[in-house]
């Protein structure tokens, strides 16, 4: 159980935040294609970071909190995860704020 860990804390990080999803209708997964180009600067960028992080030993991840599964190279699957799931709360808690306080941004339109 303890090599699913990482696994149980994004899960957690999920299941913690979809409410406002259902609730307060922010329509973060509906509207994909913007969730998608959100998300991929993120998930890029950082696991490029990562990959020169852990070929140079600046970064390391306890095998016992994974599932063992890599992606390019040595990142784990779990970090790789980590950059969809983490922004996706922050995605979700924003437009639920924006939601709750009536924030206008200039695309409710859509």
């Amino acid at each position: 159980m303890l090599k699913f860990s990482y696994l149980l804390v994004l899960l957690g990080c999920l299941v913690g935040t979809m409410w406002l999803e259902l609730l307060l209708r922010t329509r973060v997964y509906r509207r994909t294609l913007r969730l998608v180009l959100s998300l991929l600067p993120v998930v890029v960028v950082f696991s490029l970071w990562d990959a020169y992080a852990i070929s140079r030993g600046h970064w390391y991840f306890s095998p016992r909190h994974l599932t063992g599964t890599t992606v390019l190279g040595e990142i784990p699957l779990e970090e790789i995860l980590f950059f969809v799931v983490i922004p996706i709360c922050a995605i979700l808690t924003l437009e639920a704020v924006r939601s709750a306080r009536g924030w206008i941004v200039g695309d409710e339109h859509e």
